[in-house]
């Protein structure tokens, strides 16, 4: 829909989001990899993949090319973002749905009653409250069939001391440094200039009809790995691990 406008938007972003993540690319990779492991085990004719959270599509459309015979579904509440991941994953084969995590019937606008073989997210799921995020995992383990997997990548602390914190920022940071990319725009200035660009206005209009609106820079949920884990485990998965990790940038995964 957005064509050029898009694409130039989207670089900015991949190139802003890797001032978090200096290693994003190799993030994805093992979320790939998780989930090519998990699909391998089972066989399903069909796999079905969600990726939750999904704004620009950056997962999305790597999973839909890495794995061209699953169903590959992107939900995200921000119109602004999914109009950028439509050109994004365009011609893979990916479908993107314009909805809200907090909603409870989404999940049937996925695949009313049917099971999912994975759920994937990046940097996305700290925008929610801790029962919005224990409810989510709830509804992730009743769906995800039995020996399927949830795949998380995020920027976590390893545990709650000041300490672990600031040396877990600081070995990110210090990444960031080497590979050349501690200058990178910041998601304010992103954000700031995104909003305002006028290209994007009628999109801007829309965003501001929805809720996601009055809580995107609301400050994010701080829970530890460990917290991340209790949930996920309380929610009904039966194992939960770190299989990547880079400072505060880690890979979780919950197997059902």
């Amino acid at each position: 829909m957005l064509g050029e406008t898009a694409r130039t938007w989207l670089k900015r972003w991949d190139e802003q989001q890797e001032r978090y993540s200096p290693d994003r690319e190799e993030r994805f990779q093992v979320i790939l990899d998780v989930t090519r492991w998990s699909l391998e085990r089972a066989s399903p004719e069909r796999p079905r993949i969600v990726d939750l959270g999904c704004g620009t599509g950056s997962l999305t459309v790597r999973l839909a090319r890495a794995l061209p015979d699953a169903e590959v579904v992107g939900v995200d509440a921000d119109p602004m973002m999914l109009g950028l991941g439509e050109e994004n994953v365009a011609g893979t084969g990916a479908r993107l749905l314009l909805d809200d995590l907090n909603s409870p019937d989404w999940p049937d606008r996925v695949a009313p009653g049917e099971p999912w073989d994975a759920a994937v997210s990046s940097t996305a799921l700290h925008w929610l409250e801790a029962e919005d995020l224990a409810a989510l995992y709830g509804m992730l383990a009743a769906r995800i069939r039995p020996g399927g997997v949830f795949v998380d990548a995020n920027n976590r602390m390893p545990e709650g001391s000041p300490e672990s914190r600031a040396l877990a920022r600081r070995v990110r940071d210090a990444r960031a440094e080497r590979a050349g990319k501690a200058d990178r725009e910041d998601w304010d200035s992103w954000w700031k200039a995104f909003l305002a660009a006028p290209e994007l206005a009628e999109l801007a209009r829309e965003r501001e009809q929805r809720a996601i609106a009055e809580r995107a820079f609301a400050p994010p949920l701080d829970l530890t790995l460990d917290e991340q884990a209790d949930l996920l485990k309380s929610a009904g998965f039966r194992t939960v691990t770190t299989v990547w990790q880079c400072g505060d940038d880690s890979v979780l995964v919950a197997l059902r």
